[in-house]
């Protein structure tokens, strides 16, 4: 697979696994998730679960693939560390007023699913492009000791 593949596959997943979350919250358990915003109550339905996602992979995919371009030596690892900030940034909006315990929580769950699917699913290297091929049919190892 390759890695555009591979990583529009974890974009795709990084919608589902909150849009999951919002179900359990929502339509299974029946609680509204629902936020108070200068006395104006704001429902939290499905597609704002799943456009909110869709920007969060997109930028992270975005932020990786540049990083990788232009900063090739250490572009994962500062990917990583720019996607777990930004994760622990994103929690800073729930420990304000305007929302119940279980808003809160259920919240806190869908930013969670969204990272467990992104860090890992678009840090990974493709094996294709972690392993060269040789042109004679030598393995890598074999070539970098020069018995190619």
């Amino acid at each position: 697979m390759s890695a555009r593949r591979r990583r529009l596959a974890v974009t795709g997943l990084a919608v589902l696994a909150p849009v999951l979350v919002w179900l359990v919250a929502d339509p299974v358990l029946g609680h509204r998730l629902r936020i108070i915003a200068d006395e104006q109550p704001l429902d939290i339905g499905a597609v704002p679960v799943v456009l909110v996602a869709l920007l969060a992979a997109l930028a992270g995919w975005g932020l990786l693939a540049a990083l990788e371009r232009f900063w090739v030596r250490r572009a994962r690892a500062v990917w990583t560390g720019v996607a777990v900030a930004v994760l622990a940034i994103s929690f800073l909006p729930l420990t304000g007023d305007g929302m119940d315990g279980a808003t809160r929580a259920a919240l806190a769950l869908i930013h969670l699913a969204v990272a467990a699917v992104l860090i890992p699913g678009l840090r990974t290297k493709d094996a294709a492009a972690a392993t060269p091929q040789a042109s004679d049919g030598g393995s890598p190892a074999r070539q970098s000791r020069g018995q190619g």
